[in-house]
């Protein structure tokens, strides 16, 4: 008999999400072989047969104020998507974080009788907590990245599955920092300092000028210092090419990368970088690091309003329920206080041995196969028909 053909909608909003969506989709495919997806993508998963209505670019947008600006395009995007989807409804709707373009998107579609999926839990835990009502009425089941989510989904009676985190399958357990070093034509004596300042514009803008003073401070204490700036696109590279000639600090050793993220942070002694993804790969890559972060004015001022449950932003802060890396927000991120922290790290190597072991217990926990466990979750919400179709001896 040949597989029913299985129609899979998604919607991945930026980079982070697409890494999510692609291993997601390889994981399903081998199940149902016979599955075709469509909805906001990528490259990487247009590379994977991916039909992309829209770029995912178009959603990749954070903070108030930058969403703002987009409001426009960004509904005309949902208003597009619900008006096809509803048209042709797929065997399941899968939502890869960008919760508010998502979940909104999600409601309409599960009134309508499609199945949808959210991967990866938004930040209840964080704050915003009243939202796990409006994902109650959006999704058929949540697909939680962290092992402290379940419980807060299963008190309010909505479907959820742990599958860990993809990151902490991709990413090896032992350090590879020789390794990396010798990729990257640095000694192993030499201190190196990784700088990540954001993959998106909007990031560079704010915290381009910083980092780059953040450098000047450490060098002007560590003259040996070497400093890895790992950059995602030409238009980043150009917005940090121009922070250093406004910085006058073309002549600091700062090494401008194209990608190679994951090998700077393996490389480097101690990471400085933006609030996000990032400071969860630095974590699983074992490396010590301090975490910043600044958004538009009124959108720092938005979020305070609103307020937040927990007194940290960074996830490896978050997951571990205490502050274990420092971080500094908004007016508090001065170059001043984000160098003397570095120095002050870096100067303690009993600490940066603290972090590592800590570290090193994170990733084995949220090691769980997160693919397989992610399409297993999503076979429950096809139809019975459908999931009879599946290959059982994927995965």
């Amino acid at each position: 008999m040949t597989p029913a053909v299985v129609r899979i909608a998604m919607v991945a909003g930026e980079a982070s999400g697409e890494l999510l969506a692609s291993q997601l989709m390889q994981a399903l495919r081998a199940r149902l072989p016979n599955a075709v997806f469509f909805g906001v993508g990528g490259p990487r998963m247009v590379g994977l047969g991916f039909d992309a209505w829209h770029p995912l670019e178009k959603l990749a947008v954070r903070g108030y104020v930058e969403v703002l600006r987009h409001y426009r395009e960004i509904l005309g995007i949902r208003r597009d998507l619900k008006r096809r989807l509803l048209a042709d409804p797929p065997d399941v709707f899968i939502g890869v974080d960008a919760p508010d373009f998502n979940l909104g998107l999600e409601k309409v579609l599960k009134r309508h009788g499609i199945p949808t999926v959210h991967y990866v839990s938004p930040s209840i835990w964080a704050w915003r907590g009243e939202r796990i009502h409006k994902i109650g009425a959006a999704v058929s089941r949540v697909l939680a990245l962290f092992p402290f989510e379940p419980v807060l989904y299963e008190k309010q009676g909505i479907p959820v599955s742990y599958v860990g985190h993809p990151l902490a399958d991709m990413l090896p357990l032992e350090d590879g920092r020789e390794g990396a070093r010798t990729l990257l034509g640095l000694s192993a004596q030499e201190p190196v300092f990784a700088l990540l300042p954001g993959s998106r514009q909007s990031e560079l803008q704010y915290m381009s000028e910083p980092f780059i003073e953040v450098a000047r401070r450490i060098h002007d204490e560590i003259p040996a210092a070497v400093f890895l700036v790992p950059l995602a696109t030409r238009e980043t590279r150009a917005l940090f090419e121009g922070a250093l000639h406004r910085c006058s600090a073309q002549q600091l050793p700062i090494r401008l990368l194209f990608g190679h993220a994951h090998q700077a942070m393996m490389a480097a002694d101690l990471v400085l970088l933006a609030s996000g993804t990032a400071t969860l790969e630095a974590a699983l890559l074992k490396r010590p690091m301090v975490i910043a972060y600044k958004v538009a004015p009124l959108s720092y001022r938005l979020w305070r309003r609103i307020g937040g449950y927990l007194p940290y932003v960074g996830l490896p802060n978050v997951l571990s329920g205490r502050f274990v890396v420092p971080e500094f927000l908004q007016d508090d991120a001065t170059p001043e206080n984000l160098a003397q922290a570095m120095l002050n790290l870096y100067a303690d190597k009993t600490v940066c041995a603290r972090l590592k072991e800590g570290f090193r217990l994170m990733h084995l926990q949220l090691r769980q196969n997160a693919a397989e466990k992610a399409a297993a979750a999503v076979l429950t919400c096809l139809p019975a028909a459908l999931r009879d179709h599946a290959d059982p001896a994927a995965g």
